[in-house]
Order: C-alpha cells, then structure tokens, then sequence
C-alpha cells in the first residue's frame, strides 16, 4: 500500500527545485494563444538566512497556464531576462503584455522584428520623454470611449478607457500603431475618499 507524501514533504521539495526548470517541464507552448503575460513576482516563503527571496519572471497564458519561468539573478532587474524567457518559444501573432519596467524600445523591436509578436506595453514615468508624447496626444478628439465600473473590496472603480491610432501621429517608439489611455476612479466605501 502506498501512501501520498505529506504536504510539508511536497514543500521542501518544491523548495529544493529549480523553479525555472519545473515551470519548463509543466509549461506549455504559447503557439495559437492570443495573449502572453510577462510579469516578475518575488516567491513568497523563498527568503532564507544566507539569501533573499528568489525574484521569478514568468511568462503566463491566458487562464493562469505558465509557458516558461527563469529565476532573475541577484543583483539585476528582471528586463536583463526579458528575451531570455522567450526566447525559446514562437509567439507570432501573440500579444505580449507586460508592465512599465518592460517598455523599452530594445524589447518592442526584439518582438515585432524578431519573434512577429505584437506587445501591449504600460506607460509611465519611468519613460519620461515617451510619457510626455503619449500625454500630449489628440486624446479629447477621441469619441469612442469604453466605461467599466465595478465594486469589491470595500471600493468602488470606475474606469474610462480611449483608444487612438497613433500612426503618423510622431510617437517615437518602434512599430507602435496604437495608444490606449485609461483614467481610473476609485472610491473608498468606507471613508468616501476618491483616488
């Protein structure tokens, strides 16, 4: 009779894997999905006496399925391990997400010109001379508008969103056809604060 390893076992023993190496042997190909997120998180738990926490970069598909995961080396930032994580994969016709670190012009051509991929890119401060052209955008011509609004968590949001072609407009970023702007309100239930 066999019993199932108890969960304190399965734990150390997750711990000891490389998790880069267990995300390519469960993960799939993202070939014929349309969306790829790419987004680092730190493992929680991971931290020991002799070393900090282990900073993942995932690539995940739609539905929470994990194509591939490498562990970002100490002492650097996650955008070094960008086209190392996909790399190995053909995401053409997919789009790409990822967060403002992940806005560089390096990446946007990499995706476009090498892999045939498209990519949904965040806008912030961290690009400041890109920020201020993408603020300084036709945005009050634009007509079509999208509303959400939504409520959980003792808050409610709700977010206006416009999206614009910006081809030959002068947006100064490799292969960009389009710009969306979301503007977000969110109100504290409690206390009536809005952000």
């Amino acid at each position: 009779m066999r019993r199932a390893p108890s969960s304190s076992t399965i734990r150390r023993l997750l711990a000891l894997v490389c998790p880069g190496g267990l995300a390519d042997l469960l993960g799939c190909d993202p070939a014929g999905s349309r969306h790829l997120a790419v987004d680092g998180k730190v493992a929680r738990g991971s931290r020991t006496d002799t070393g900090p926490a282990a900073h993942l970069l995932p690539a995940v598909l739609e539905g929470g399925r994990t194509v591939s995961q490498l562990r970002v080396p100490d002492k650097t930032t996650e955008v070094t391990g960008f086209t190392k994580l996909l790399s190995p994969f053909d995401p053409a016709a997919v789009v790409v997400t990822a967060d403002a670190l992940h806005t560089h012009r390096d990446h946007a051509r990499w995706l476009v010109e090498t892999k045939k991929a498209h990519y949904l890119l965040m806008v912030k401060r961290n690009q400041p001379m890109l920020h201020s052209a993408s603020r300084s955008l036709p945005w009050k011509e634009v007509t079509a508008r999208r509303y959400d609004r939504e409520g959980g968590n003792g808050r409610r949001e709700t977010r206006s969103v416009r999206t614009l072609t910006v081809t030959g407009l002068g947006l100064d970023f490799p292969q960009v056809a389009q710009a969306a702007k979301i503007h977000r309100h969110r109100t504290d239930l409690k206390t009536g604060k809005i952000t």
